[in-house]
C-alpha cells in the first residue's frame, strides 16, 4: 500500500515506533557497554588490590579496594539507572504497537479480556460488541477489573440519562485530546506489572471485616512469651540458667496452634500487594493531574483530593502490610517468622486497622479510577481513528408528537471493517413507526448495514465518537435480532428462538415512557416456510408501525415491498449486484426502492450445483 493510502495516524505511529526502536537500540548498546566497563573493573581491581597486599603494601592494597569499590558502585548505579529507561522505554514502545494494533485492527496484537452480557440481552451478540475481534476487545485499554466493568456497561445498558451521557462524552473528549496522560497512566500501571487491578477482591478483602476473638489478649500474651523465651535463650547461652527457654516457647507454639491466628483473612490477602502497588501508582498519577480545577478530569477526580492524607498514600502503605501477610505464600519461612514472632497475629491486626481506615474509602477511589479508565479507553479510540466524528443527540422532544425519533448520518461506515475495505452509506430515519425495508441478494451486505447502524447508535450512546462524517440520533433503547441460535439446552430450535426475541422487540415498543426502540431486524421469519413466512412478516411489521418505535428490516421476500401502500411509515430500500465476467461483484451501497435482481441460482450455478437451464437462462 503507497503511503498516500496510509491513515496519517497510522503513519505517525509507525514513525515513532521506530524512532523508539532506534533509541532502545542505542540504549542497549550503551547498556553493553557499562556490562564490560563493570566487569573490567572488578578484574584490574581484584588484580590490583591482590597483587598489594602480596607485596605487602596493605595501606595502598586498602587504598585501591576502596577506590574500586566505589568506581564500580557509580558505574553500577548507572547502569541501573540506565536499564530502568529502557525497561520504561520497552513498555512505551509495546502501549505505541498496540495503539497501531488498534488503528490497523491486527486483532491477534490486541490484548484481549473477558466481557460478560447477560444470556439474553437484546444487542451484545448481535452487534459484536462483546467477544474477540468485538468492539469491547478494540477500545478496551483499562487497567483494573472495575474499569473494564464500568466501559461495558457504558456499552451494555444504554441509553444513559442525558446529563450523565454529557458528562460522559465530556471526559471522554477531554481526555482524547491528551494522548500523554493517557499512555503515562498505562506505563505507570505497567511498571508495577501487566495483570489487572482486582478491585472487587480488593474490595472483598479491605471492605469485608472479620473480627479475630480476644485478638489484643493473645498479641499481647504471644508478644510477652517471645520476650520471655528471648530472655531465657541469652540466659541459657551465657550459662546463667537452665534451658528454661523451652517452656516458654512450647507454651507460645501451643497458643499458636490452638488458637485462631487470623488465618481466614489473611488467606484473602495473600498475593494483593503487586495489586496494590499498582492501584498506588496510578492513584497518585491521577492526583497529581487532578489539580487543574478547570479540567473535567479534575472534577471527576475531586474525591481524591478531598482527605487530609492522599489514598496513594494509604493504598501504598496497605501494600506494604500485604506484603508483609504475603510471607504465607512460602510456609517454611511463614513457619520461621511466626517462631521468632508472632507474624500473623500482629499482621491480622494491622489489616483490622487498614479496614478501619479505607474500607469504606476504598469503592469510592476505584469508582473514580473506573470512571477515568472508561473515558480513556473512549478518548483513545478517538485519538487513534481521528477521522470519525462526535455524534449529536437531537433534542429530547419534537414539536409534533411530543417524541424525537430520529438516526441520521452520512457516510456511515462499520469500525470494526479495515479502513481499506469499508464502504459507507448515508442513512435517514425520522419518526415514530419509521421503518425501513431492506432488501437485496445475498451476500449484498444487509446485515452487516443492519450491524453498522447499531453498532455506532451503541457507540453514540455510550460517548464515543463513531465510524461517520455526521451522526445525530435520538435517546432509544436498542434491539436486535439478528444473530439468533436455537438451544438445545432450553430446547428451543431456531424459529422458536426467533420468535420469542422477536416478541421482545414487539413487546418493547408497547412502553411508551420509555425512550423509543430503535429496532434491527435481519431476515425476517427465516425459520419457517415461505409462505407463512410472508403472511407472518406482513402481520409483525404492520404491528411494528403502530408501536413506540422505529428501524429497519431486512428480507428477501420482495413480495413484502408492496407493504409501502398499506403501511405508511415504511420505504423500501435494496442492496444489490453485478454481473462481470461471469462472477458477482457486490459495491454494498444501498439504493432506494425494491431490490431489481436476486442472485441465489447464479451463487449455486457459480459453486457447481445443479440448477435448471430455463431458470438460470431467466
Amino acid at each position: 500500500m503507497s503511503t498516500a493510502h496510509i491513515p496519517l495516524r497510522e503513519q505517525y505511529l509507525t514513525r515513532l515506533i521506530a524512532r523508539t526502536e532506534r533509541l532502545l537500540q542505542r540504549g542497549r548498546q550503551s547498556s553493553s557497554l557499562f556490562t564490560r566497563w563493570r566487569l573490567g573493573i572488578f578484574v584490574v581491581g581484584l588484580l590490583c588490590t591482590v597483587s598489594l597486599y602480596r607485596l605487602g603494601r596493605y595501606d595502598a592494597g586498602n587504598l585501591a579496594l576502596a577506590l574500586f569499590v566505589a568506581l564500580f558502585a557509580v558505574v553500577a548505579a548507572y547502569h541501573n539507572r540506565l536499564e530502568k529507561r529502557i525497561h520504561r522505554l520497552t513498555l512505551w514502545q509495546g502501549i505505541k504497537q498496540v495503539h497501531l494494533a488498534r488503528v490497523r485492527l491486527d486483532w491477534p496484537s490486541i490484548p484481549y479480556r473477558t466481557s460478560f452480557a447477560p444470556e439474553q440481552h437484546p444487542y451484545a451478540k448481535d452487534l459484536d460488541i462483546i467477544g474477540r475481534h468485538s468492539l469491547l476487545h478494540l477500545l478496551d485499554t483499562t487497567l483494573s477489573s472495575n474499569g473494564r466493568q464500568r466501559l461495558a456497561d457504558w456499552f451494555l445498558v444504554q441509553p444513559p440519562p442525558p446529563e450523565k451521557w454529557r458528562e460522559r462524552q465530556a471526559l471522554a473528549a477531554e481526555l482524547s485530546k491528551r494522548p500523554l496522560f493517557r499512555d503515562r497512566l498505562a506505563l505507570e500501571a505497567r511498571l508495577i506489572g501487566e495483570e489487572e487491578i482486582n478491585g472487587q477482591r480488593l474490595a472483598a478483602v479491605l471492605g469485608h471485616q472479620i473480627g479475630v476473638p480476644r485478638l489484643a489478649l493473645l498479641l499481647g500474651v504471644q508478644a510477652l512469651l517471645v520476650a520471655v523465651t528471648a530472655i531465657l535463650v541469652v540466659a541459657a547461652l551465657l550459662d546463667w540458667l537452665p534451658n528454661y527457654w523451652m517452656f516458654s516457647f512450647g507454651l507460645y507454639a501451643l497458643i499458636y496452634f490452638m488458637t485462631d491466628q487470623g488465618e481466614h483473612l489473611l488467606e484473602h490477602a495473600v498475593g494483593l500487594h503487586f495489586e496494590l502497588e499498582k492501584l498506588g501508582a496510578v492513584l497518585a498519577y491521577l492526583e497529581r493531574h487532578a489539580r487543574r480545577r478547570e479540567s473535567r478530569l479534575a472534577k471527576t477526580c475531586a474525591p481524591l483530593l478531598s482527605s487530609t492524607t492522599r489514598p496513594s498514600r494509604l493504598v501504598r502503605q496497605t501494600a506494604r502490610v500485604f506484603h508483609a501477610i504475603s510471607v504465607k505464600a512460602h510456609p517454611l519461612i511463614h513457619l520461621m517468622v511466626n517462631a521468632l514472632f508472632p507474624w500473623d497475629l500482629w499482621f491480622t491486626r494491622r489489616l483490622l486497622q487498614i479496614q478501619q481506615r479505607i474500607g469504606e474509602l476504598l469503592p469510592l477511589w476505584l469508582d473514580r479510577l473506573a470512571e477515568v479508565e472508561a473515558a480513556a479507553a473512549i478518548g483513545t479510540f478517538a485519538h487513534l481513528q481521528s477521522a470519525f466524528a462526535w455524534p449529536q443527540p437531537v433534542q429530547e422532544t419534537a414539536p409534533t408528537n411530543g417524541v424525537s425519533a430520529r438516526v441520521s448520518a452520512r457516510a456511515l461506515g462499520h469500525p470494526l471493517i479495515p479502513a481499506a475495505r469499508r464502504v459507507t452509506n448515508d442513512l435517514t430515519i425520522a419518526g415514530l413507526g419509521q421503518i425501513q425495508l431492506v432488501t437485496g441478494s445475498n451476500m449484498s451486505g444487509k446485515s452487516t448495514f443492519l450491524r453498522t447502524v447499531g453498532v455506532n447508535v451503541c457507540l453514540a450512546q455510550a460517548g464515543a465518537p463513531v465510524c461517520a462524517r455526521h451522526f445525530e440520533w435520538s435517546r432509544v433503547r436498542l434491539m436486535c435480532c439478528i444473530r439468533v441460535d436455537d438451544s438445545l439446552e432450553a430446547g428451543l430450535s431456531f424459529f422458536y428462538a426467533e420468535v420469542k426475541r422477536l416478541k421482545t422487540i414487539l413487546d418493547a415498543t408497547t412502553h411508551r415512557s420509555a425512550p423509543p426502540v430503535l429496532f434491527l431486524i435481519d431476515e425476517i421469519f427465516k425459520g419457517t416456510n415461505n409462505r407463512e413466512r410472508l403472511i407472518g412478516s406482513r402481520a409483525y411489521i404492520t404491528a411494528l408501525a403502530d408501536g413506540h418505535g422505529f428501524g429497519l428490516v431486512t428480507t428477501h421476500d420482495l413480495e413484502l415491498t408492496d407493504l409501502d401502500k398499506t403501511v405508511s411509515g415504511l420505504t423500501n430500500t435494496h442492496f444489490q449486484e453485478t454481473v462481470t465476467a461471469g462472477a458477482l461483484e457486490f459495491d454494498y451501497k444501498l439504493r432506494q426502492g425494491p431490490c431489481p435482481t436476486t442472485n441465489a441460482l447464479r451463487i449455486m450455478e457459480l459453486e457447481g450445483l445443479p440448477i435448471p437451464k430455463e431458470e438460470n437462462s431467466g
